[in-house]
């Protein structure tokens, strides 16, 4: 048994599995706090590792890749004090969390736990109900069926469907982006029947993220739809839900694949660029979807 108790929260290692516990200070992340405790088996850990530091140090479990719903949603991109799967240690407890860093790399080691990707979910997920309101909307997901409500923040065009609701069966994946400085973020659901791309500002299966403290709840409720949908090892790569996107496929007949008249080729590819540069212009096109669609059109010339 190893076990490590800190104000950030309490770790505990009984050979199996590790159970997580948030603190119940005023400094723990609101993320960690929603998500309570958690109990990793082991056979979900791909390693772990302890890093010091002067005013403290840092306890990191990483996961197996398609092991945790969250972390399928998050990638890498929760800040530090938001990730469940982090424990800050104080100055005069590094001994205790290097012990414990060890008994887990050495059940790793006795289990023959693969560190590669794992073909099913070992962690459930966030529990649902769950209502989380941040950005331009609220989003709530009672394990069904998902529900999008706005508020006066929302565009004008995405408000005036009113609420949506998306039932489980039309979702095709979720994307969670926080927002960071100046660039905002969104919590986007893929849904069946809607293949364009478009900014979250106006897609209605999108709630649009500022960067403040809640964007992280907006990954629980995203990691919540993830874990009850197929996993990834069952599911073809969907471009549109990758953090750098591909051209879609529906757009792409029309940008890049449509023959050009062998009598006008000059006018066709300028034609050609300038429909691209007014897609891009517009926001339908990513910056990378627009320089791939443009390079194939100009090959193709």
């Amino acid at each position: 048994m190893a076990e490590i108790f800190q104000k950030d929260g309490t770790w505990t290692f009984d050979g199996t599995a590790i159970r997580i516990v948030p603190g119940r200070e005023r400094g723990v992340h609101l993320v960690r706090q929603t998500l309570g405790e958690l109990t990793v088996p082991l056979h979900a850990v791909a390693g772990v590792a302890f890093e010091p530091g002067r005013k403290g140090g840092r306890l990191r479990l990483r996961l197996r890749d398609g092991a945790d719903p969250l972390s399928q949603v998050t990638r890498g991109r929760m800040p530090d004090a938001a990730d469940p799967y982090q424990l800050r240690t104080e100055p005069d407890r590094s001994g205790v969390a290097e012990y414990f860093a060890e008994e887990v790399r050495n059940a790793l080691l006795l289990e023959q736990v693969p560190d590669g990707p794992a073909d099913r979910y070992l962690l459930p997920g966030p529990a649902v109900p769950l209502a989380v309101g941040a950005g331009d909307g609220t989003v709530s997901f009672d394990g069904e069926r998902v529900r999008l409500e706005w508020n006066w923040i929302t565009d004008d065009g995405k408000a005036s469907g009113g609420p949506r609701e998306i039932p489980l069966s039309d979702i095709r994946g979720v994307e969670w982006l926080p927002g960071i400085g100046l660039e905002n973020g969104y919590l986007r659901f893929a849904v069946q029947g809607s293949p364009h791309r478009t900014p979250a500002e106006h897609d209605p299966n999108a709630v649009k993220l500022f960067g403040f403290k809640k964007d992280g709840l907006m990954a629980l409720v995203g990691a919540a739809v993830v874990a009850r949908l197929p996993h990834p090892s069952a599911q073809q790569p969907l471009p549109a839900l990758l953090p750098a996107p591909e051209p879609s496929p529906a757009r792409e007949p029309d940008l890049v694949k449509r023959p050009a008249p062998a009598d006008d080729d000059h006018d066709t590819l300028l034609r050609r660029l300038r429909e691209l540069g007014e897609l891009h212009h517009s926001g339908v096109l990513t910056d990378e979807e627009f320089a791939t669609a443009k390079q194939a059109i100009l090959q193709r010339f």
